[in-house]
């Protein structure tokens, strides 16, 4: 089973910190179209899906899994036909967390607006100038049978406006077969707009159902579920007689739209907007108590955030479906409404003794005191002597000899080792935590942060023979770490998270969202140095300001003594490896597994890149190697670091609402 877990290509860190404020400057069609090309572009690219996964980390838990007239939904979360018309991007949206695609309105034509579509960013509302636009029932077809994802699509269809009503039914029946064909799951039938009365629209329903019926023995429509569809805004006292005057046994619910309709400029128009949801929430109470108990409530109307989701769902409805909330929340709403939908479910279950420490998690706290061990040794000898006799007898000097060939060698071999002994203790504390707090609880997202990072660290072992130079000391260390490593990677099963989530788009949860940028972009900062360190470690060994600290020439070196160049080859490489190997864990981290109240994981940032700075900058300062080219990419990873540590402590912090009520 998938906890929930962390956080998107476009995800909200980076939605709401850098590209919503550039795309709400822009025209809204102009602003979709770059957002859906963007994501969509993604997608299709080789390995493009893997990096929407990769930054979302949103694989389903089992627990959202039900079915609905027969239909298998991964999640009760669905994406509205007025958030991606064309179906541009669907392929990566399906990834986002969602269980299934809404395409509507689809007319029997296409039907086209030059009208600006308008939104308000502080009131949270878009206003589309045509509520029938859409690309018609030809392409809607050619998009479904098309479509590379596997989720279940349902249309949306509605006569065209201003249509006979003699020729309403027959335009239904004609888009439902055109649709089946193609491998609609179902349809939300869309008449109760213009100046229909609710009587003339029972009869049409009461038509059209009939008229599948008699088609059972030579047509699969039939056989599809059928929903009414109602405006948020549509009359109670006309819209409940229909529902009571529909056949129970033909229909399989109703479907509250998301979006009230209107008069605006001599068209019928159509707003979605946050303030949705009170409507959306009267209108389920409202059909639930006159409906078949089995019929499914879709609703959409409102949810910006994670709670609006929750009221809905208390209010009676099934399924939520999303539209306005995407574009002002960020693509990660669904993922966050998934974890509270979760939350709801399991906080009530009894709560679980924790594995034994033998088990698996224990083994992985084990290793990382091992490397914080390892890491202070390391300091320690970087500190005094610098090298081992099986380092000064590979190179067949004295420490003397060494200070002969250069006075400042000694000091730059030891700020090379210094630097690793300070990666070294940040892995041994992250690992430690992330096997005690997370390992231990079974979440899905710190096993990969291990694994990951794990296999990486063990795999850099081989980056020390790159020039020839076996260290002994780091080969019995690995050897004694491995098994461990093993143990603690034995089969873990996932577990839900049992913690309250974050419900609420409020002041915290966007600072957050600046101090996971921050974390993350370190991670990916690191993770690039780290990689550089060692490539320039197996090849080029030196930098040019390493050489200009030296006062010498890689030349030089190599002809006062052929193996001092492999020694200090061997430092440099496993210095990058093992930053790299932490790099990894501190951006699986950032990534997925920022969650409000989880106080531990900011404590493990902060303890877990203390040592690793403070040994990378206190060095050189201690040694004279201070020129600021050199030093500009550590200072620019410690703004990120402090910056981030300071953004996410109030989220961190800070329990969620439910906990702080005494519900967690």
């Amino acid at each position: 089973m998938k906890p929930h877990a962390g956080r998107i290509a476009m995800p909200d860190w980076s939605y709401q910190t850098l590209f919503r404020p550039i795309l709400f400057r822009l025209p809204s069609r102009l602003s979709r179209k770059i957002t859906l090309q963007a994501i969509g572009g993604l997608s299709k690219l080789p390995g493009g899906s893997f990096v929407v996964r990769t930054f979302g980390h949103m694989e389903p838990s089992p627990l959202l899994e039900s079915e609905a007239s027969g239909i298998v939904l991964q999640t009760p979360i669905g994406l509205s036909g007025g958030v991606d018309p064309e179906g541009i991007a669907h392929l990566a949206i399906a990834q986002f967390g969602i269980g299934f695609i809404e395409h509507g309105p689809v007319t029997i034509k296409r039907m086209t607006s030059l009208a600006a579509i308008e939104k308000d960013a502080g009131q949270e509302w878009i206003r589309y100038p045509n509520y029938y636009e859409n690309e018609g029932v030809d392409r809607v077809t050619e998009l479904i049978r098309t479509a590379k994802h596997r989720l279940p699509q349902f249309a949306r269809i509605t006569p065209m406006p201003y249509t006979d009503r003699r020729e309403i039914l027959p335009e239904l029946i004609s888009m439902i077969e055109q649709l089946t064909e193609a491998g609609t799951d179902g349809y939300y039938i869309d008449v109760l707009h213009g100046d229909i009365g609710w009587e003339e629209a029972s009869v049409l329903l009461n038509d059209l159902a009939g008229q599948l019926q008699l088609k059972s023995h030579t047509s699969p429509a039939s056989n599809k579920p059928l929903f009414l569809y109602t405006p948020p805004n549509f009359p109670d006292e006309y819209l409940m007689p229909l529902i009571q005057s529909l056949p129970r046994e033909s229909w399989s619910g109703v479907v509250v739209g998301e979006a009230s309709s209107y008069s605006f400029e001599g068209a019928l128009a159509s707003k979605v907007s946050k303030e949705e949801k009170a409507d959306s929430i009267n209108k389920i109470k409202a059909i639930r108590s006159v409906c078949a108990p089995n019929w499914i409530i879709k609703a959409g109307g409102g949810v910006h955030e994670p709670q609006d989701a929750l009221d809905l769902l208390q209010a009676g409805a099934d399924y939520i479906m999303l539209h306005s909330g995407l574009i002002f929340a960020g693509p990660g709403l669904p993922k966050r409404i998934n974890e509270a939908i979760i939350y709801e479910q399991v906080k009530f279950w009894p709560i679980e003794e924790p594995p034994s420490f033998w088990k698996h998690w224990g083994w992985m706290c084990l290793l990382g005191i091992g490397m914080m061990l390892g890491g202070l040794l390391s300091w320690i000898v970087a500190a005094t002597t610098v090298l081992l006799p099986y380092d000064l007898s590979f190179i067949g000097l004295s420490l003397e000899d060494l200070h002969h060939i250069n006075h400042n060698l000694l000091h730059f071999m030891s700020h090379d080792r210094i630097t690793l002994a300070g990666t070294m203790l940040t892995i041994g504390i992250v690992y430690f935590q992330l096997a005690r707090h997370g390992l231990r609880e079974g979440l899905h997202w710190t096993r990969t942060a291990l694994l990951v990072s794990g296999v990486v660290g063990f795999a850099s072992f081989f980056l020390y023979l790159g020039y020839g130079y076996f260290d002994p000391l780091h080969a019995i260390a690995a050897v004694l770490l491995l098994p461990l490593f093993v143990l603690a990677m034995r089969r873990n099963p996932d577990r839900p998270y049992r913690f309250a989530v974050n419900v609420r788009n409020d002041r915290r949860w966007r600072r957050a969202m600046w101090g996971q940028l921050s974390m993350v972009v370190l991670g990916f900062a690191l993770s690039i140095g780290g990689l550089t360190i060692s490539v320039v470690g197996i090849t080029e060994v030196f930098v040019q300001t390493d050489l200009v600290y030296l006062d010498t020439s890689t030349a030089e070196l190599n002809e006062r003594n052929a193996k001092l160049i492999p020694l200090i080859a061997h430092d440099r490489a496993g210095f990058g490896g093992a930053l790299f190997c932490a790099a990894v864990a501190i951006l699986i981290m950032a990534l997925w597994g920022i969650q409000q109240g989880s106080r531990w994981l900011w404590w493990t940032f902060l303890l877990g890149g203390a040592p690793g700075f403070y040994a990378g900058l206190s060095v050189h300062l201690s040694i004279g190697y201070v020129d600021l080219w050199h030093l500009s990419p550590a200072l620019f990873a410690l703004v990120l670091y402090v910056l981030g540590l300071i953004l996410l402590y109030p989220y961190l912090m800070k329990l969620p609402e439910a906990a702080a009520d005494g519900r967690q």
